[in-house]
Order: C-alpha cells, then structure tokens, then sequence
C-alpha cells in the first residue's frame, strides 16, 4: 500500500445523488476515466445488494483494464448473531473478486442500538468477525466507520473502540465518516489529533458537504495526519454531495506539494471531469473549482489591466496545470485591457492599437446597455472583433426575409406546429425553403439548413444543444425586451451566441446566424460566390 490513498467512490457514494442513474456500461466508462486521473481506488459498488453492481463487477474481471487504480467492493459487516462465513453479503463480497473490500460499520452507539437494533458489544464483534474472516481470505480490508464524528462526540471511548477493534482484526485503513456532513474544520483537526493519539490505526477521511465544507473538512483531516481521502468526482453525492475529489487532489498537490497522483494526469483533469460529466448527464458546474468554465474567468477591467503584466497577480495557479486555460470576460466592465486580452486569446495582437481597443470597448458597452451579454456569448464576441479588425462582418449569405407560421393543430389536443419560409441569397443564387419544427425557433433553425444545405454541407454535422430565454424588462409584460443565447457544438467543440431583440423569434435569429457564422468560420469556410 502506498504511503498516501485517493480513494473514489464516484461509483458508489457518488451515484446515490438525486437524478443520477447510472447502467452498468456507465459504471464501466467513469472506471476508466478514474483510472486514467491516477485515483489509486475505485469504489465499484455493493455486490449482492443489487443485480447492477453484481454485473459491474462480473464485467469488470474482463472489460476493465485499470493501470493505476485497484478496484474494491463495498460491502457492511455480517449480520448479529452470524457468523461471517456464513453471511450471504459478506460471500457476494468475496464473489467479487476484488483485491480490496471496504466494510462499513457503526461507531455511533445510537446507530448501533436503535438502526442496527443490536448491543454495542454485538456490534464490535461483528467488526472483528468480518474483518478477521475477509483477510484470512486474502482481501486487503478497509473499514467506514459511519456516523463517526458524531459518535465520537457522544461517546468517544466507544468510537475509539471501533476504530482498535478493526485495526486489531487486520483493516488496514480506518476511514472516519462525516456522514451527516455537519463536521467544521477544526472539529475535524482535533478528533483526528486525538484518535491518530490514541491508536496505532492508519486513519482516513470521507466526508459529505453538508456544510460546504467537505473539501475543506478531508484536507484538515489530511494535514491532521490521515493518510487515506475518499471523495467523489465533481462532489456527486446524496443530499449536497461529497467532498469533490478534484478540488481534493488539486490542492494536495498544488497548495500542499503532496504528489498523489502524476502531474501529467492531473493536467488532464478538465478533460476528464468534463468526460465522466457527459456519461453521467449532469451539466459540469460553471464555477467548479480548478476546472470549471469560470474557474479562471476574469470581467473587471481592472484584472484585466493587472492580469496583462502577470496572469499570476488575479490567479491562485497555473490553469494548465489542471488542464484549464484562463479566460477573459467582456462585458460592460471591459476596459481596453480585457479586450486586449481577449483579443490574445481568440488570436487577435492588438498592441499597439489603442483607437481599435476605444471603439470595441464603446461598442461593447452601448450593447450591454441594450441587453447584450458576451461574457456568456465568446462566439458573437469573436464575430464583433474580427468585423472591428476586417472593417467589414463576415457574411455567408443575404437574408432576404423570413416568416413564420404556427398552427394549433387541427386534430382536437395535437400540438401545434410551426413553420417557417426562409428567402436568402447564398454561393451566387436566391434559395427559398421551409422548415417545420416543434416551435417557431426549431422551425426557423430547419428552414435555415435547408436554405443553406447546398451552398454549406457542413451545417449538417452543427447541432443546437442548448436555447435560453431571458426576459429583460418583465415591467413590459409581453412587449419586454428579450435575449436569446444558443449553444452549438459540431461534435469538437462548443460554442455560444446571442441576440437581443424585441421580439424572441428576432432575436433568435440574430443568436442562430452568429452560430453558423461562427461555426463555419472555425471550420475554414470561405463565403462561397
């Protein structure tokens, strides 16, 4: 066993998050994006407690292939009043297969006496017992002691006893659980002082976020003397979630210069969370630490004016060490600077260009005043500049007009359906085409590929992911103002537009065009005659 433990129980904790279901492929695919971060354990499930992880760990003998990580079974004690080898859930826990075995066990009395319904006494025999019974078996065993600090807190001796007994029967770690999440930092510092004081026990941490502190709450733990942090990617868990293993890792490693996993695998650490985000279909969180989109996004201006001498004057680290890249922002706070820098960033040198900076800023800011916002629109940002720059919009085809119809169905509850007639000029001729769709913007966006279909085949491969409505001025009722932001990605990569108008279906518009301006821009397009 290494001198330091990353253990993840994405698989297993992380999965009883609310909305969250994952198939036994699912539980396959995130093993592997676990291995590839260099976690060093991977909670596969609970064998015999339900036929999905019973499966996850037949296939995984054969279509796992983890280079770093050990995969272990979780499982609880045996039963009161059994024996161990005879515990049907302790045999699946062997049938398993796994080279590691994490138990949970009561260290709270309460829990003991009133959910397991057994004597406190009982109950350390069956920490004995099982752990005894699974190590002679040849299992590396690791024990949860649940409900720990809480425990502790009303009946140390107790909690300590729990921790000596499975020490004694052979576990090799004891994990301490802030199962209810309620643990501080300091709280956490002392009883892991005095339990590592008390005992000769390898010691861990698994904490939940139930006070947002569980981040803070297993690295206080760590510097306490745990050697052993459990946690989930991306915080998944139930309730508020567990202790985030990337926020974990990456301040282990980078504010506390303990390596636990390969520097080259951390850098990759975006890109996985991103990746095991889509198996599990819950949007990453903007504001992530270390690899979320916002996580080194810069508005101020004067950030930018700093961050223009020395990136490190506004940023904690580096970005790529996570695989992260800093970001500017650029809204109605812009100044000459942050346009500068945006302008680096999307490949644009603008030093030396101060009459250029002055009139991007101005017209940036007259369109935020408007309703316009493009610190959540970087693609029609990057459309404003590049015209600034060319003198001149980059346009694929000349919209004639467009219409469009709704119908409210003519077969008693049948949903109505649009359509839309779009006429444009596009590669030297006028196309005129129509579209339906399940609303006014799907139809718009169907009459628009259409049109288009010929002159740009690679529309085809463009696919709108995501369409957001803001209502600017609600005192206007149904004559407000409205912004209308997409989402678009090709399969590579994604990007976002916006439009302001007064009416959606306008400003829709404006935000679909900018995104196949944008699109085809990126792929190398030239507008075609």
């Amino acid at each position: 066993m290494s001198n330091f433990h990353v253990y993840d129980t994405t698989l297993r904790d992380g999965a009883q998050q609310e909305g969250l279901n994952l198939s036994v492929s699912d539980k396959l695919a995130i093993a592997g994006y676990l291995d590839d971060l260099g976690v060093g354990f991977i909670e596969g499930g609970w064998p015999g407690a339900n036929p999905k992880d019973t499966e996850f760990f037949r296939r995984a003998r054969t279509e796992l292939d983890l280079k770093n990580a050990t995969l272990a079974a979780f499982g609880s004690t045996r039963r009161a009043h059994t024996r161990a080898a005879d515990d049907p859930q302790v045999r699946a826990l062997l049938d398993a297969q796994t080279d590691v075995v994490t138990l949970v066990a009561k260290s709270h009395t309460r829990h003991v006496e009133e959910a397991l319904r057994t004597t406190p006494e009982e109950n350390l025999a069956m920490i004995a017992d099982t752990v005894s019974f699974l190590t002679r078996e040849g299992r590396s065993v690791f024990l949860d002691a649940e409900h720990f600090f809480d425990g502790y807190a009303l009946d140390p001796a107790y909690a300590l006893e729990v921790v000596h007994t499975a020490a004694q029967a052979g576990a090799e770690v004891i994990a301490l659980c802030d199962t209810n999440g309620g643990m501080l930092p300091p709280r956490v510092t002392d009883v892991v002082g005095e339990v590592l004081g008390h005992t000769q026990a390898r010691l861990g941490i698994h904490c939940h976020n139930d006070t947002g502190c569980a981040v803070a709450n297993s690295l206080a733990a760590v510097e306490a003397g745990a050697s052993h942090v459990q946690g989930t990617i991306n915080g998944y868990g139930e309730r508020t979630g567990n202790a985030d293993l990337v926020t974990v890792v990456s301040n282990l490693q980078l504010k506390l210069g303990r390596e636990v996993v390969q520097p080259q695998r951390l850098r990759q650490a975006l890109h996985l969370s991103h990746a095991i985000s889509e198996v599990t279909n819950v949007v990453p969180y903007g504001r992530q630490p270390y690899v979320g989109a916002s996580a080194f996004a810069h508005k101020a201006g004067l950030h930018a004016s700093a961050l223009k001498v020395d990136p490190d004057l506004y940023q904690h680290t580096d970005p790529a060490l996570v695989g992260n890249s800093m970001r500017t922002l650029v809204s109605d706070m812009a100044g000459r600077a942050s346009i500068e820098l945006k302008g680096k960033e999307l490949g644009y040198d603008l030093t030396g260009e101060p009459e250029l900076l002055s009139r991007v800023v101005s017209r940036v800011k007259d369109l935020e005043q408007q309703g316009w916002t493009f610190d959540a629109a970087d693609a029609s940002f990057e459309l404003l500049l590049r015209e600034e720059v060319t003198g001149a919009p980059l346009v694929y085809f000349e919209a004639e007009s467009w219409r469009i119809i709704t119908d409210s169905g003519t077969y008693g509850d049948a949903s109505p359906v649009s359509e839309a007639t779009v006429k444009l000029r596009a590669a030297g001729r006028r196309v005129v085409a129509t579209g339906e769709g399940n609303g006014p913007v799907n139809a718009l966006d169907h009459a628009l590929r259409e049109a288009l279909s010929e002159a740009y085949p690679e529309l085809a491969e463009f696919e709108l992911i995501d369409f957001r409505v803001r209502i600017l001025d609600a005192a206007h009722g149904t004559d407000a103002t409205t912004r209308v932001l997409i989402e678009t990605t090709d399969g590579q990569q994604i990007w976002q537009t916006v439009g302001v108008a007064d009416n959606i279906v306008h400003a829709s518009w404006t935000a679909l065009v900018d995104s196949f301006t944008y699109g085809l821009l990126q792929r190398g397009v030239q507008p075609r005659d």
